[in-house]
């Protein structure tokens, strides 16, 4: 006969380990897109090329406005009030088109490449995804520009120094303006970003980016002008502009009205993106 004896695992033998369920965090997913808005070569050129056409474009007016000032040419009209700060603004209008591409391409690359299954995979409940990529987009787009239009006014205010367009960032209003235009293009990125993700469509939210900042306000110039001035302020470039424009017209929005009205559309974009993405499929 022969005795079997079981042998027990001892209170202290833990067993196999098993690995802590996986949380998803506001944190975690702010890293993920900011590691993912950096892993893309798209990202690093469109943003070398909005400094780029902001400080080129704004130091080539101001030395035009010098020579023409030094030679005694006449002024070009686009240049007949010109002051430094509004020259060191020039390429803002350009600038803004490359962060708001890029704005769309950050969502809406997404879509078009199919990843954006993996993402809300990861994160089921959706709308942190959105949020994080227009906080990291939108922060980047804010801090570059801030460099930019702040380099730029820095060299501007040395070119024309002694001309009639002579300013310092000690003059009232030039922090302001300088700070006000950052913003802009930053929440443009952001309004692109939110294009990409309504739309869902790099081609589409491009070219509603466009005719947005473009070539709305162009026609709306075409309607008689009491009507124009009744509409073009509220328009989101026009509202965007009075955020940094140095001194104002009757007709246009204070910076304050201007901020808010901006954020209002940025707010609508936002939210119809939030509404598309918690309703419809990917």
């Amino acid at each position: 006969m022969s005795a079997t004896t079981s042998v027990r695992p001892s209170s202290g033998d833990a067993g196999p380990r098993t690995r802590p369920p996986y949380r998803v965090t506001a944190r975690r997913v702010l890293r993920s897109e900011w590691s993912k808005l950096w892993s893309l070569r798209s990202t690093w050129i469109t943003l070398a090329l909005a400094l780029l056409f902001l400080v080129a474009f704004g130091i080539i007016a101001a030395a035009r406005y010098k020579s023409s000032v030094t030679s005694g040419r006449q002024l070009d009209p686009d240049f007949a009030d010109a002051t430094a700060l509004s020259l060191s603004l020039f390429g803002v209008p350009i600038a803004q088109l490359a962060l708001g591409v890029l704005g769309v391409l950050v969502t809406a690359g997404e879509y078009s490449t199919g990843m954006i299954r993996s993402t809300l995979a990861a994160v089921p409940r959706r709308l942190p995804v959105l949020w994080a990529k227009a906080v990291v987009f939108g922060v980047v787009a804010l801090i570059l520009s801030m460099v930019g239009v702040l380099a730029t006014f820095f060299v501007d205010s040395q070119i024309t120094a002694g001309t009639p367009a002579a300013l310092s960032f000690s003059d009232t209003g030039v922090i302001r303006s300088l700070l006000g235009a950052a913003l802009y293009l930053g929440l443009v990125g952001v309004i692109g970003a939110a294009l990409g993700a309504l739309l869902r469509s790099v081609a589409g939210g491009i070219s509603i980016l466009v005719a947005g900042l473009m070539l709305i306000p162009g026609l709306i110039s075409l309607l008689p002008k009491a009507w124009s001035q009744a509409v073009q302020p509220y328009l989101p470039n026009f509202a965007g502009q009075s955020m940094f424009d140095l001194h104002h017209l009757p007709h246009t929005l204070t910076p304050a009205v201007g901020l808010l009205v901006f954020l209002a559309w940025t707010a609508l974009l936002l939210g119809g993106a939030a509404w598309r993405l918690a309703r419809k499929d990917a």
